[in-house]
Order: structure tokens, then sequence, then C-alpha cells
């Protein structure tokens, strides 16, 4: 057994202290629940810390595939709670404030890195941090009530908060980005759903179940090429077009010699389903 391989264990039982964490009886498909619905699931200090450090260390899953994130009763995440971190906040002297901004940050940048892809799961209130959550999450599916607003300036800080001047227009265009991000106003679902933010609108009563059929179709998938779809996704938005063309071309001849992709094949020559095992 390689070394790398002998650090991957299964996740199927996380101890989530923060979150409620669950998987399907596989445990290929997981699903992060902010859980607290008083509050429309704000989060704290400790939830961020734990986010991050479960982002961090999924590469080294064993099981999990891919993960729905999503909230209790009715919404998603109202961003940070205004007690626990906003009110602290500003008690804070300089070194302690960035420290707490790059730890947010590096929220975003644990979702973005870990192979998993992340299905945003959001009925309701979406804001704040949360909207950042669901923005680096690599889809998202939502209800017709789901209301996404990028509240920083509402707060009297700027809209570029945990990668928000970057990644959003890259979501929805800049002109977009810019009313959202400048005014702080609600994005509502259909409008999310035209400029390309939601990638589905289901109803309420039908959105875990849809959210869950997504995840477990990419978890059935060729998920080591998902993964690597991912990074180049991330790696290309800093590249020009012959850059992108030969990173893609050395990405595509990696997964070539994987076993999926003979198996796939296979499958194909056989009129069979792939069954794909991620070497």
């Amino acid at each position: 057994m390689s070394e790398m391989k002998a650090k991957l264990r299964p996740f199927k039982d996380y101890p989530a202290k923060h979150f409620r964490w669950s998987t399907d009886a596989s445990g290929r498909v997981a699903t992060i629940t902010l859980n607290r619905p008083d509050k429309k699931n704000p989060l704290t200090f400790e939830s961020y810390e734990e986010l991050r450090d479960l982002f961090t260390n999924l590469k080294y899953a064993s099981d999990v595939r891919a993960i729905v994130l999503t909230g209790a009763e009715g919404n998603f995440c109202s961003g940070g709670d205004v007690f626990e971190i906003i009110e602290p906040l500003t008690r804070m002297a300089m070194p302690d404030l960035l420290a707490f901004t790059r730890m947010t940050g590096e929220v975003v940048r644990a979702m973005r890195k870990c192979p998993q892809i992340i299905v945003a799961a959001i009925d309701g209130i979406c804001a704040g941090a949360g909207a950042m959550l669901a923005l680096a999450s690599d889809l998202r599916l939502a209800t017709p009530q789901a209301k996404t607003a990028f509240l920083f300036t509402r707060v009297g800080l700027a809209g570029a908060d945990m990668g928000a001047c970057g990644l959003l227009p890259r979501v929805i265009g800049q002109g977009h980005a810019a009313d959202l991000l400048y005014t702080g106003r609600a994005m509502t679902a259909d409008e999310g759903f035209a400029w390309g933010f939601h990638n589905r609108l289901v109803p309420p009563a039908e959105l875990a179940a849809a959210a869950h059929e997504l995840a477990r179709s990419l978890a059935d998938g060729p998920w080591f090429a998902h993964g690597v779809t991912k990074t180049m996704f991330n790696q290309e938005w800093a590249m020009g077009v012959d850059e992108m063309i030969e990173s893609e071309a050395q990405a595509q001849a990696i997964c070539m010699v994987t076993g999926d992709f003979r198996r796939a094949f296979e499958a194909f020559a056989a009129k069979q389903k792939p069954a794909f095992e991620g070497n």
C-alpha cells in the first residue's frame, strides 16, 4: 500500500460538533446540514473552523465522493451570528480581525480544493457568509423562495469578503455581481436562475431529494475525473488560452490511464452501464 493510500480513511462516522453530518448507506454521499434553525442557521467561530478543517481533510476520505450542503427547516444560512461573531469583532484589534477574515476565507479555499463535488441545496435565507458558502459550492439547487444576499455593505463592510469580488463575477457576470455587492440587496431565485447562480429551481418539498439525486449521480460517476475537472476550473481562471489548452491536455491524458476510462469503453462496447471505481 502506498504512503498516500495509507492516509485514506472513512468519513462516514465523522463526529460533527457544530452542524449535522450524515451519509447514505454506502458513505459515498455526505450531507452537511447547518443546524441552528431558530436563528436561520448562522455560523459561529466554531462552525467556521470545523467547516474549514472538514473540507481540508476530505481529501483523505476513502468513502465520500459528493457532498450536499444545506440548512435546517426552510433556510440555508443567515451568515455570521450577530451576537456570537459580529459583536465580538467590533471589540477586536487588527491582528485578531485579520486572523478571523483569513480563517473565513480558508473555508472557501478548502471547499474549492476538496476533490468532492459540493451541491448546495438552498431554501429561504442565504445571506452574507451563507451566500459565500453557496457560491463556493460547485452546483446550486434552490427553491423559488430562496433569497441570496451578499450583505457585507449593509453592515459597513466592503463587498470584498471571502473571495466574493473574484468568484461572483465569474458565476453571474461583472454587472450583476456589482449590483449585489454594492447594494447588498437580495437576489431572487428567478434572478439567480436567469443569471446562472442557481443551476435549477425545484419546489421546497423536492429540494432535498433533488440535491441527493444529483450528488448520488456524481458519486456514482467517474469521481476521480470529476475531481480533475474541479481542479481545472480553479486553475484555469488565471491562465491564457495556450496554458488552458496544454493544462487540459495533460489533465485528460492523466484520466485516460485510469481504470475508469477503460471500464467506460468496455461497458459501452458491451452495451452496459459502467461501474466507476475512481482509479
